[in-house]
């Protein structure tokens, strides 16, 4: 799935999350992104963000995010968005996440946009 609008990546990131295919989420980076997936952690490259948003799959759980703004210069945009993660933890025990993000896309040649940056917890 290619996102079109920087401001779309959100509503592209829950339905791939929802839809719990590791690779509709993979298409969202670029393959050297930068994830700060929690307070204090970062995850570099494909191999360091798959295993980021497996660990995030393996929450059996749904997502909601909402685009709060996008800040566009040219083929660079800064985003910020509101989630929310329930669900239930792989050792069964049910769990709620949320957060403000900080993102920035960049557009691909093919007119695309994907994550260079994508902060979840942004107050980080």
């Amino acid at each position: 799935m290619k996102v079109m609008e920087p401001q779309d990546i959100n509503a592209a990131f829950e339905e791939a999350y929802n839809s719990g295919e590791i690779e509709r989420l993979m298409a969202l980076y670029q393959p050297d992104a930068m994830m700060a997936p929690s307070p204090g952690k970062r995850a570099v490259g494909e191999t360091a963000i798959r295993e980021v948003l497996m660990r995030l799959l393996a929450i059996d759980g749904r997502m909601t995010c909402k685009n709060l703004y996008c800040m566009r210069v040219e083929r660079i945009a800064l985003l910020q968005a509101e989630w929310k993660l329930s669900g239930t933890r792989p050792d069964g025990k049910p769990m709620e996440m949320s957060s403000r993000t900080a993102e920035v896309v960049r557009q691909q040649d093919d007119g695309s946009w994907r994550y260079i940056i994508d902060h979840a917890f942004a107050s980080d």
